[in-house]
């Protein structure tokens, strides 16, 4: 799957233009800046922008079960469950290589087949954050190799019809995971 080309000229301009752009913010998970915009209208403003590295999801599926990852989310102040994700706090030439990368160190699974399903934007209203969306299959458990920050993680495997029953109470609620599995439904509705 493939983004249009900015400089297509059947595309439409863009409604806003950027004036003058300055980094207010940097450390190594991301980059916040601060733009002065002048919307089609001639209101002018001001846009803030998280910059963040691409990120993976993986759905790692085993029969009629899949690997869910469970850990503390700061930000939230709360214990999250989860499909296995992340980034790497650089730019990634490979997404299957960050996609299995990220498997092996939160769940310690290798997939014999990791199967590209798509990229999604993270929260695009006021982060630039890429999610490459993979299907994991032919699963065996390895060693973990865990960051810091998953020092709480538990991992679960958990029948497919309890984790959309979990979504559906609200237990999980990561947006990321709900519309990572719509487009896995939807590819597998096409097979």
């Amino acid at each position: 799957m493939s983004t249009p080309d900015p400089k297509d000229d059947t595309l439409p301009a863009p409604s806003i233009t950027t004036v003058a752009s300055r980094e207010i913010y940097r450390n190594p998970w991301l980059r916040l800046r601060e733009d002065d915009i002048v919307r089609s209208n001639g209101k002018r403003g001001i846009y803030g922008v998280v910059e963040k590295d691409d990120a993976a999801i993986i759905l790692p599926i085993d029969g009629d079960h899949i690997w869910l990852v469970e850990q503390f989310r700061y930000t939230i102040q709360d214990r999250a469950i989860e499909l296995p994700q992340g980034g790497w706090e650089m730019a990634v030439e490979n997404p299957e290589e960050l996609a299995r990368g990220e498997l092996r160190e939160e769940t310690g699974l290798h997939a014999e087949q990791m199967l590209y399903l798509g990229c999604l934007w993270i929260a695009y209203g006021f982060t630039r954050q890429k999610q490459h969306v993979f299907l994991a299959t032919g699963l065996n458990q390895q060693e973990t190799d865990r960051d810091e920050e998953e020092h709480d993680l538990v991992v679960r495997r958990v029948a497919i019809s309890e984790f959309e029953q979990l979504m559906l109470e609200g237990v999980v609620r990561d947006g990321c995971t709900v519309a990572a599995w719509g487009l896995y439904l939807m590819w597998k509705a096409r097979q």
